[in-house]
């Protein structure tokens, strides 16, 4: 009877030490898929009509962080009525030299005339958003005027580059496109601060874009 509960013994060790084996090596299998599925915006080809022009990496405007995870497009507007997306991607560049203490940049600037640069790979984090920096994509438009109220370029190529994004990366335009100021409260976009309606209304659109 000894014997039996002995080898009994045997077999239980034996079987625990089999399902140890197991979980250890799927908790491996685990780690290494997570380790090797690469950035959201890894081999992600923008649209045509965006034209690249990245910043250099410094400190100040293109840390080169990688952005691990993109839960989410923020929307910006420039803040200095009736100036080009090129003059915009400048003044990021300029922040480079550290003079400014300044730190910010954006993914996209959307343009006047519906021109799109974009300033920063969407393998890396931009300056634009604060806490939401990490995981989310930032749209700069540019404005014609003092209330903030994109041109009709502008605001159809940005609904037409929201959508992309909300397509590319699994996003729901009604819960995942925010404002800069549903992040930190400060009045950006201003018009879609200001004009609530009109935010829904650029939401509307964004949502049957996609």
């Amino acid at each position: 009877m000894s014997r039996v509960r002995t080898r009994r013994r045997h077999l239980n060790l034996r079987f625990v030490a089999l399902c140890l084996a197991a979980v250890f090596a799927l908790a491996g299998l685990g780690i290494w898929l997570w380790a090797s599925r690469g950035l959201p915006g890894e081999d992600v080809a923008v649209p045509d009509y965006v034209q690249q022009d990245f910043l250099t990496v410094n400190p100040w405007s293109r840390p080169g962080t990688p952005l691990e995870k993109i839960d989410g497009v923020v929307i910006h507007y420039v803040g200095n009525p009736n100036t080009t997306a090129q003059a915009n991607r400048n003044y990021f560049e300029s922040l480079s030299s550290g003079e400014e203490g300044t730190y910010a940049s954006s993914h996209f600037i959307v343009g006047l005339e519906g021109e799109v640069l974009q300033c920063i790979p969407l393998t890396e984090i931009a300056y634009a958003s604060n806490i939401r920096n990490a995981d989310t994509v930032a749209i700069e438009v540019c404005h014609p005027d003092e209330t903030g109220a994109f041109s009709d370029a502008s605001y159809r190529r940005t609904v037409e580059l929201t959508a992309w994004l909300c397509r590319e990366f699994g996003l729901d335009p009604m819960e995942d496109v925010i404002r800069h100021y549903d992040v930190t409260g400060k009045i950006c976009p201003r018009y879609y601060v200001d004009h609530p309606e009109a935010w829904e209304s650029f939401l509307a659109d964004v949502a049957s874009a996609v």
